[in-house]
């Protein structure tokens, strides 16, 4: 057993409760919340001036990509997408491509995230797997898969497809249930309607989560309207992907009717803010979103998204997204012990102010994390990582990249 003592709480459950207490984990799950005697040969974390939460939902990730940082600065999407990022992805080679999941995974746990979705690249994605496995980090992701358009990485859809089923069956349920299978086709550009069709019976049968992207930016949603003649969420309800086993990364340029189209068909959207800032995309309409049922104070008011509801969008509100709420995303007896746990005592949190929730959202930086769970296992121990040499990975870096970028064609 291990008992989280004396923290501050923050269940992120229905009621948004916040409260002083302890947190006891036996094997995978969270048996008790409220003052605990523990029983002999309890392990103690002490959490005496530190937030207890539930361990963060990273709902859109590209952990191929981790290797590329810093390497495709000042470019919109398409530019991004085609001159740098396809061909970089091309380069990876299987120790490249379980380096760079690896250094994510371990700049991720560090930060509190326990649950990742995520698109791999097209090939080598068993070394994603084997990283995810290997780190502890809850899971789910796939194989990109890709059958139209120029560049390196398009492949017979037939076959891509064959592959990702095959290593769906092998991998989903993998390590205790803790990795789980998505299909993810890279976009609607980038996609066959055959292939999409396909994707949605395969997703149907298998009962696999559907990870792709849609509207993120102008150009894209052109491009999609003049090569379908529909709007981009439309095009893809048409194939038959939205749903609720789906999750659309970015929604950044949707129209008010395909707004609506999400509510109807429960599609989920993953916000991805930093992504949308850094390329130029614009801001998705999170307020208009959000009361649809699926970083704008500026344009929609100070009070229009409350704190509270931006850690449930990162925790509760993802692990909906990821079919997954029963089980994660609040601290709730019976649910997994997927636990964050934060040092309220730095500088940057003072003075303290009465809601807990603000203080996180606006306050709290990665660093701040010392410890944190997956599956009641202890992943980060006094801000080290246990599973991963993070200040290697962190150290071979730079020569990795290179070595990669090296064979760019």
């Amino acid at each position: 057993m291990i008992l989280l003592r004396d923290g501050t709480v923050v269940t992120m459950d229905a009621a948004r409760t916040v409260r002083r207490a302890d947190v006891l984990v036996d094997g995978v799950r969270i048996v008790r919340i409220g003052r605990v005697k523990p029983p002999r040969g309890t392990r103690i974390i002490d959490c005496a001036g530190k937030a207890v939460l539930p361990g963060l939902i990273q709902a859109h990730v590209h952990l191929c990509q981790t290797l590329f940082r810093n390497q495709a600065d000042g470019l919109d999407l398409m530019d991004w997408l085609e001159q740098r990022i396809l061909r970089y992805e091309a380069a990876h080679d299987q120790r490249s491509l379980a380096f760079s999941a690896r250094l994510g995974i371990a700049e991720l746990l560090l930060g509190g995230t326990t649950s990742v979705l995520d698109m791999a690249t097209v090939h080598h994605t068993e070394a994603v797997l084997r990283a995810a496995e290997e780190s502890g980090v809850r899971y789910t992701g796939g194989k990109c898969l890709m059958d139209a358009g120029s560049g390196p990485l398009p492949e017979n859809g037939a076959s891509a497809l064959r592959e990702a089923e095959s290593l769906g069956r092998k991998w989903h349920g993998a390590a205790g249930g803790r990795i789980r299978w998505a299909l993810c086709p890279r976009f609607a550009l980038s996609c066959t309607p055959a292939l999409l069709r396909a994707v949605c019976e395969l997703s149907t049968r298998e009962d696999w989560l559907v990870h792709t992207h849609a509207s993120e930016s102008w150009r894209e949603v052109e491009l999609v309207r003049e090569q379908t003649g529909a709007e981009n969420v439309s095009y893809l309800e048409q194939a038959g992907l939205c749903g609720p086993r789906t999750v659309l990364a970015h929604c950044v340029q949707v129209t008010l009717d395909e707004i609506q189209t999400l509510a109807r068909t429960a599609t989920s959207v993953a916000h991805c803010p930093g992504a949308n800032l850094k390329l130029a995309s614009g801001h998705a309409p999170l307020t208009r979103l959000l009361v649809a049922g699926t970083i704008h104070l500026p344009a929609a008011g100070a009070a229009a998204v409350p704190p509270a509801e931006v850690l449930a969008m990162a925790t509760v509100r993802g692990a909906r997204a990821l079919g997954l709420s029963e089980e994660i995303g609040s601290l709730e007896v019976g649910k997994k012990a997927d636990i964050a746990v934060l040092d309220l005592s730095a500088a940057h949190f003072q003075p303290a102010g009465p809601d807990l929730h603000a203080t996180i959202v606006y306050c709290a930086r990665a660093s701040d994390v010392t410890d944190v769970l997956v599956d009641g296992r202890v992943l980060v121990r006094d801000r080290r990582l246990l599973t991963l040499d993070a200040g290697k990975l962190a150290a071979a870096a730079s020569s990795e990249a290179r070595r990669v970028l090296s064979a760019v064609s």
